[in-house]
């Protein structure tokens, strides 16, 4: 499982003009579903989505805040192109998980995001849409994190 998480002022998702989701400041996360995803890369992405430190504290200290900690909003967009490989100049998406056996990874996802966090403070696109997606970057701060392979630390324990 793969997200790209940008910290945003402002986001939303749009489907045939109108928005169906919108954020202020907060994180925006495209998320891809690898084939071979289980529960367990849900359950480490939705762990490191929450906690990761992207916000400054109230004295200006940068990277000390998560989104748990400043209670803001997340939104979620499925992006299948995350898990793509090149063919020539043509994309590839064979590696992504297809249809109702994604959308049900990715519900779970934001289930289990709404569960750890608030759910009020969860918003997602539209599964299988297509979305404009409107991101207002902040800093501009956009990292990726990745399942698996899952990385360790120099003690070579999973982080």
């Amino acid at each position: 499982m793969k997200a790209i998480i940008q910290r945003v002022t402002a986001a939303s998702v749009t489907v045939n003009e109108e928005i169906v989701s919108a954020i202020g400041r907060g994180l925006c996360v495209l998320v891809g579903i690898c084939k071979d995803d289980t529960a367990k890369d849900v359950e480490y992405i939705v762990r490191k989505l929450l906690n990761i430190r992207l916000f400054e504290d109230s004295s200006g200290k940068r990277w000390s805040k998560s989104v748990l900690d400043e209670q803001l909003e997340i939104l979620c967009v499925s992006q299948f192109t995350l898990y793509h490989r090149l063919k020539g100049n043509k994309p590839d998406f064979h590696l992504a998980m297809q249809g109702t056996e994604a959308q049900d990874l990715y519900n779970s996802f934001l289930q289990q995001l709404g569960q750890k966090y608030r759910a009020d403070r969860i918003k997602d696109g539209k599964f299988g849409a297509y979305m404009q997606v409107h991101i207002q970057n902040d800093g501009p701060v956009t990292l990726e994190l990745d399942s698996e392979p899952k990385r360790s630390d120099e003690k070579g324990e999973e982080k």
